[in-house]
């Protein structure tokens, strides 16, 4: 497991298609920089992307509710674009698919991606704190399959009462 202060997310933004490789168990602990770093990458029009899971141990909700609007963001564009998933392990392409992800996803089991020259940036780990974040998050699930929905009711039930406890 990646510790917090070594980076989970490797990338190359400037790579086509924009590249990232994870490293540890990838989750709500630090997968805020990944999101903001794929948002501003949607925001730049990139339109390609590959994710290395050679090295990713394991991977939550949040994460894979990242994963999950990213990829419908790329489907909405008007020439879509495409997130390659590579090298899951065995327990990742289960998690990815029990939740009908497979369907927005290109996986692709064995493909070789080379290191990227020097390229390559470490994202710096942080949380994703903020509860509006992690809804969002499980809310991409539930948009990517209806049947997530069951799946995580109580979780969406349980962000939006402390949201509006908040307001």
């Amino acid at each position: 497991m990646s510790s917090s202060k070594q980076p989970t997310f490797i990338v190359s933004a400037y790579s086509e298609p924009v590249f990232i490789r994870i490293h540890g168990k990838a989750n709500y602990l630090n997968c805020n920089n990944f999101r903001e770093f794929m948002e501003k990458m949607l925001r730049a029009k990139k339109q390609r992307f590959a994710i290395d899971f050679t090295h990713c141990t394991g991977m939550d909700s949040t994460f894979l509710g990242i994963l999950a609007g990213v990829a419908l963001d790329l489907r909405e564009q008007s020439q879509p674009g495409t997130l390659l998933v590579c090298n899951l392990s065995e327990r990742n392409r289960e998690l990815i698919c029990n939740l009908g992800l497979q369907a927005l996803l290109s996986i692709d089991t064995q493909i070789a991606l080379t290191e990227q020259d020097g390229q390559e940036t470490p994202l710096e780990n942080t949380e994703v704190s903020s509860a509006r974040r992690v809804l969002e998050a499980h809310q991409n699930l539930i948009q990517a399959n209806s049947q997530n929905a069951a799946k995580f009711q109580d979780v969406v039930a349980f962000l939006k009462n402390q949201l509006s406890s908040n307001a």
